[in-house]
């Protein structure tokens, strides 16, 4: 290309009617959040979780509260700035022009996030559980904690669906999106999801913003719990945060490939089959079957 077809170009692309939507302008040069370093918060967030499994190889059982409280520290700096930085750009969305409390903010979100460690712990510990007890071909509870992308995702969601209960904008939806691009395992932070999940396989899974699941519920492969529709506003703009996704009741288990649309009800200790398209709640211990 010539320099001057090059200039033509950067004129075409730095205009108003091209930049409208997708040119970001923060608030005193405040930068985006940086997913690189969500992906290594991530990975000491992990690392407090699962320690001996992440981290530092090889470490003994009295170093343990060491390497917590260090890697604590470290948490906390580096995502109180990514946080504050999310906080930021919700306000330049908004055509805010001053954000003075951002910094506030994300040091009271990062508090509560580390809070609550110990509770995440615990599901993650379930879920561990229930990932070896529902496949045969684990040979442990900890196998599955290294390897499956099951535990992957979950542990992602379970940390940004508390930053996401808290209000925090953007940042929870990074975070899921990083198992979901490492594992096809897609977790809306807003979906509310009991202990002793599992995901078996995992694959093209997606768990939609609304979604309720109980207490010991099995996914396979291939899963939809979405929406069948979105209601409009007077503009014909999607209305957001209304309940549009299934709610699965304790005990379900749904086999791959199967769809679920809408605001209805998997009632407890159902089975749902493989290919199954659904769109109307189902009585407690049903088993629903594709016809051909």
């Amino acid at each position: 290309m010539t320099k001057k077809y090059i200039n033509e170009i950067v004129k075409q692309l730095s205009t108003n009617e091209l930049l409208s939507k997708v040119y970001h302008k923060g608030i005193k040069s405040t930068v985006m959040p940086s997913v690189k370093n969500l992906k290594e918060i991530m990975d000491d967030l992990k690392s407090v979780i699962f320690p001996g499994y992440f981290g530092n190889p090889g470490m003994e059982t009295y170093s343990i509260e060491y390497h917590i409280g260090a890697t604590l520290d470290r948490i906390y700096s580096r995502l109180k700035k990514e946080i504050k930085r999310g906080y930021c750009f919700s306000c330049a969305e908004e055509g805010k022009s001053d954000c003075s409390l951002c910094g506030e903010q994300s040091e009271k979100a990062v508090e509560m996030l580390i809070k609550e460690l110990p509770k995440i712990r615990h599901l993650l510990g379930t879920d561990a559980l229930a990932a070896y007890e529902g496949d045969p071909a684990s040979r442990s509870v900890g196998e599955t904690i290294f390897s499956y992308p099951s535990i992957k995702a979950l542990t992602n969601y379970r940390i940004s669906h508390e930053l996401f209960i808290l209000g925090v904008p953007l940042i929870p939806r990074i975070i899921s999106e990083l198992a979901h691009s490492e594992t096809g395992i897609d977790i809306h932070p807003g979906a509310e999801i009991g202990e002793k999940f599992f995901i078996d396989h995992g694959t093209g899974v997606v768990i939609g913003e609304t979604c309720i699941i109980g207490r010991n519920v099995r996914l396979y492969q291939g899963v939809t719990l979405g929406a069948k529709s979105f209601p409009l506003d007077e503009q014909g703009n999607p209305i957001k945060g209304i309940a549009r996704h299934p709610v699965v009741e304790d005990d379900v288990v749904i086999y791959s490939g199967a769809t679920i649309l809408g605001r209805i009800t998997i009632g407890r200790g159902s089975q749902i089959g493989g290919n199954v398209w659904l769109t109307k709640s189902v009585e407690p211990g049903s088993v629903i079957r594709a016809s051909f």
